[in-house]
């Protein structure tokens, strides 16, 4: 039979990925990991394979990046997936991003009130900063004042961060998260129309090298 894990490892080892996956895997606890792997590949010799019938689902893969910053091998053929630390192979220690917010827009230059459609000058504006941003990857957080309820906030903060990855993605940029937090994560009090202002905002993280 051909195993799921056999499809995943076919698609992880091909070319480059393949010698970044076993240059991560050497040394420290990666050891085990490529152990393990290279034990699995054997069991996906040709012999095997040429016993099972033509696979012809398909199998995603790359690198996913934690909230820390730090990155993980993934692989997921639909009906099963797999993760692993991408790690230094001298140190065996996690290969991490720097994480810092670098970007706190005021949704008022944004979106309407209520709104999570982009206004022209907001989306160019995004756009701008997208394609020069230089990082690795983007998490995207919305936030909102205290008014409305807090089923309705979370909704439109989550809405307005969807809009602003959306974005980010047209011009190349990868996003990891993007997560709407409502009202619940305040910078400032929502007693006064400033605070307030201040509260209504979307952050950008940016994970770099």
């Amino acid at each position: 039979m051909h195993w799921p894990f056999c499809a995943a490892m076919d698609l992880i080892f091909e070319g480059g990925a393949m010698r970044q996956f076993w240059r991560d895997m050497r040394g420290g606890a990666g050891t085990v990991l490529a152990m393990a792997a290279a034990a699995g590949l054997s069991m996906c010799s040709p012999v095997v394979a040429q016993q099972a019938p033509e696979v012809t689902g398909k199998v995603d893969w790359g690198i996913w990046v934690d909230d820390d910053g730090c990155m993980h091998w993934w692989a997921d053929g639909g009906l099963e997936g797999y993760m692993v630390d991408r790690v230094y192979p001298e140190t065996g220690k996690p290969q991490c991003l720097e994480r810092n917010t670098c970007l706190v827009e005021n949704t008022d230059t944004l979106f309407a009130t209520d709104s999570s459609q982009l206004t022209a000058d907001g989306r160019r504006r995004l756009e701008d900063f997208f394609r020069t941003g230089g990082a690795f990857a983007y998490a995207i957080y919305g936030h909102t004042d205290s008014r409305a309820s807090d089923e309705y906030n979370i909704r439109l903060s989550q809405r307005r961060a969807h809009s602003v990855a959306e974005v980010a993605r047209s011009v190349g940029a990868v996003v990891q998260r993007e997560i709407g937090f409502g009202e619940r994560v305040p910078v400032a009090t929502n007693d006064t129309a400033e605070g307030m202002q201040q509260n209504r905002r979307v952050e950008v993280v940016c994970y770099k090298w």
